[in-house]
């Protein structure tokens, strides 16, 4: 059973403040089940996105699993907000953390497939 959005997207705040990671909750969405995206702002124009692996990607376990949401990983600022906009349009349940850090951390770990 996987864990419910709202707890998920709590304790992955926390674990990136324990990093040292500045994160904000940007959008709200469904507690139960909303799709996560993380959008790490690198703070010079650019940004990282990340979002729900694609079905079949996820290794078919409970565990949430994350992508690059975006073709190139880092993109700038303008295609990331375009992008986040059309998935709100499409799917009005989501939910979207912010992190900033230049160098693009993200605290992912296991969550991230592989490239």
């Amino acid at each position: 059973m996987r864990l419910k959005s709202a707890i998920w997207v709590q304790a992955y705040l926390r674990i990136s403040a324990v990093a040292g990671i500045t994160g904000v909750l940007v959008r709200r969405g469904d507690r139960d089940a909303g799709a996560i995206y993380i959008r790490v702002n690198r703070l010079d124009g650019r940004s990282d996105l990340y979002g729900p692996a694609a079905a079949g990607l996820d290794g078919g376990d409970a565990e949430r699993r994350f992508s690059p949401a975006l073709a190139s990983t880092t993109v700038p600022d303008a295609d990331a907000e375009a992008y986040l906009a059309r998935q709100i349009r499409y799917d009005s349940d989501l939910w979207v953390i912010e992190l900033e850090d230049r160098s693009g951390r993200h605290c992912l770990g296991d969550w991230l497939m592989p490239s």
